[in-house]
């Protein structure tokens, strides 16, 4: 049984500038921030935003949205697969970007990794 087929999830969204997020539907066309204008970012379906202060922890949210990844537990259509890792904390992050340049593997790829030293 699909998890997210069931009904329909808005997506998170996040403006990593104003350091806020919010649930919208997907849609065509860019989701504008409401702060600031500029287009937000799809941040996937379980997204948690760090509180607006915590300024170390939107940066790693900024270094994985950039990558180009989602927070998401499951796939789009929720078919049982295992929750994706995403780093937490700085520390994690310079971990997988440390491996990463080490091992030429790219970034988005170590990012998904719960232990960057085991190969994938």
């Amino acid at each position: 049984m699909c998890y997210y087929a069931e009904k329909p999830y808005k997506l998170h969204y996040a403006c990593v500038p104003c350091r806020v997020a919010f649930k919208r539907h997907p849609g065509l066309g860019e989701h504008p921030c409401p702060r600031c204008s500029q287009p937000m970012v799809c941040a996937g379906h379980d997204f948690a935003a760090p509180r607006r202060r915590d300024t170390k922890a939107w940066t790693v949210v900024a270094a994985v949205l950039n990558a180009g990844l989602r927070y998401e537990s499951r796939e789009p259509c929720g078919c049982g697969k295992e929750p994706k890792y995403r780093p937490r904390t700085r520390a994690q992050l310079r971990a997988r970007r440390i491996a990463a340049a080490r091992t030429g593997t790219s970034l988005a790829d170590m990012l998904g990794r719960a232990d960057p030293q085991k190969p994938a």
